[in-house]
């Protein structure tokens, strides 16, 4: 019985002491409990500060790097099941600043970019490589690469596409 009544005068202690804190945590807006995860989040996703990206209402900077592609498609036609196929983008830096790609990311991890990673100057030329691999994949396939950079808008978009045909060892194909 002591055991059950000690227990409860705990758990209703817990309870109230923890009413307490939540009180204050939302006196407090963000503090509190709020502000370490609002603190791991943004040490999780830091911010990366683009001089050249621009709200609605600003105007665009004349100075920005621009990226100019020679080709922003590429079709490799027909191609066998696991063939992999490899294309070079190349680009231009048509701009007045220096052109710096952060990242490329392809929308399938079948495809894979590997780009220019030194800063390319006003008038200076880059390529973004983009292997294919077609193990696993049939018909028709169309891939996007979004490439992330300090131009304005801040994401540029290239497309590789092909046809990979039916497996002839498989036997005949439905239709």
């Amino acid at each position: 019985m002591k055991r059950t009544l000690f227990s409860a005068l705990l758990l209703s202690a817990g309870l109230f002491m923890g009413a307490c804190n939540r009180d204050k945590a939302a006196a407090e807006g963000t503090e509190g409990m709020n502000a370490a995860a609002t603190y791991a989040a943004d040490a999780a996703n830091p911010t990366v500060d683009n001089p050249n990206a621009t709200a609605e209402s600003e105007t665009p900077n004349p100075n920005a790097p621009v990226m100019t592609f020679a080709e922003t498609e590429h079709d490799f036609g027909d191609i066998k099941p696991g063939d992999v196929v490899k294309h070079t983008f190349s680009f231009t830096n048509t701009g007045k600043s220096p052109l710096l790609i952060s990242n490329a990311v392809a929308s399938c991890g079948c495809t894979t970019p590997n780009w220019t990673k030194e800063p390319i100057q006003p008038g200076g030329k880059g390529t973004i490589d983009v292997q294919f691999n077609s193990q696993g994949k049939s018909g028709v396939q169309h891939k996007e690469i979004s490439i992330q950079a300090n131009t304005q808008p801040s994401v540029n978009k290239i497309v590789i596409k092909t046809n990979i045909l039916a497996d002839a060892s498989a036997g005949p194909v439905r239709q």
